[in-house]
């Protein structure tokens, strides 16, 4: 069997867990010259990302056309050789290989009649902690907490929120209301949940700011602060974790392994976020648990975007100990609970292996598909 065709497919659509704000991925179709067909995705973001990395799939795809699906990793080292270039460290290259790499990883295990989970050795987890991942939008501070409630009513066993994104929360701006907020959140989901602050790219903080920030969370018993000083600040990180106790997660805005390393070398960070929709595909980031799991830390996919991404962070999470749970959006959105016909879903706050459908086990809806398409 060889892969015949390479379609990339930009989209666009409306995230009602972001504000309604207008997100973007770019999709791709590989199919074989037997008409099986896999799926992949890179998380693009932007608008002028998404053409971009269309185009680069489409260049790039050329190094696919004629080769036996199955031989994934080989493929995997031809993509990021063709990007020689224009890929050294990352960048758009890596959302390109990202797309191409779970599509062949997803057509794999469709030949093979196996789960990429068992693909990749199968789970380490009998069953894994579902949360929900959303951001903060509303001015009330007791509103907001009155939605978390709601989503923990289902079962999810915490929640993680987003800081300075869109809406009216104005969360990582202001000492006093912060601390309020965190405040208000523990008392409204309980001591036993778990509760992580995200801070967004419009949050700025020095080192003395987050740590006083930290500290006043610390008083309510947070799991773990993200990105708290951006993506690459060794020192102030180590600063903050000196003198905080909640755990230090950043790493998602890396792109290759060689980042990933970089990052978990400091000794700085305790959870290692990782999107394979960004961080070259199933391939890439399995190299990086494989890292995390030797530096004794935790990695924790960062699955925003749409199903795709999903099935292939959640195979990835069941095959690595180093995974600890699994991020769930909890407002029904296009791309996790319509683009598929069997949309990934908690059962009682957990999920459990994926084992029964081969490749990602997930049943792409092409009328969803063309809807959203650019």
């Amino acid at each position: 069997m060889k892969i015949a065709a390479v379609e990339p497919i930009p989209v666009a659509y409306p995230e009602p867990n972001d504000f309604n704000a207008t997100r973007y991925l770019c999709l791709v179709k590989i199919t074989t010259d037997e008409g099986v067909v896999g799926w992949g995705e890179s998380i693009t973001q932007f608008p002028e990302a998404n053409p971009a990395v269309a185009a680069l799939i489409a260049g790039m795809s050329e190094v696919l056309i004629g080769r036996d699906p199955i031989h994934t990793e080989k493929i995997w080292l031809d993509l990021k050789n063709r990007a020689w270039w224009y890929g050294y460290r990352g960048g758009l290259a890596s959302y390109a290989i990202s797309a191409m790499d779970i599509a062949l990883w997803d057509i794999k295990g469709k030949i093979l009649g196996k789960s990429v989970l068992d693909l990749l050795g199968g789970p380490v987890h009998d069953r894994l902690p579902a949360i929900a991942s959303s951001h903060a939008h509303y001015e009330s501070i007791p509103a907001m907490a009155d939605e978390a409630e709601e989503w923990l009513a289902t079962g999810l066993q915490g929640m993680k929120v987003g800081f300075g994104k869109r809406g009216d929360a104005r969360l990582g701006y202001e000492h006093n209301r912060d601390v309020e907020y965190v405040k208000t959140m523990r008392e409204a989901i309980g001591p036993d949940k778990m509760l992580m602050i995200d801070c967004g790219v419009n949050v700025k903080w020095d080192v003395a700011t987050a740590v006083k920030r930290v500290q006043a969370f610390d008083d309510y018993n947070i799991d773990w602060i993200e990105e708290p000083l951006g993506a690459w600040d060794p020192n102030g990180y180590g600063t903050l974790r000196d003198k905080t106790k909640c755990l230090i997660a950043y790493g998602e805005r890396e792109w290759q392994l060689q980042g990933f390393e970089a990052v978990m070398a400091t000794g700085t960070c305790d959870v290692l976020g990782v999107d394979p929709g960004r961080a070259e595909g199933i391939t890439g980031f399995k190299k990086v648990t494989d890292r995390v799991e030797f530096y004794r830390r935790q990695a924790n996919a960062h699955a925003w975007s749409s199903a795709i991404v999903s099935a292939a962070s959640l195979a990835i999470s069941f095959s690595s100990p180093a995974c600890k749970l699994f991020e769930l959006k909890p407002l029904r959105n296009p791309m996790q609970h319509e683009l598929v016909t069997n949309p990934i879903l908690h059962e009682d706050g957990w999920l459990y292996p994926p084992v029964n459908e081969p490749g990602l086990g997930i049943d792409i809806v092409d009328e969803v598909v063309d809807r959203y398409r650019q």
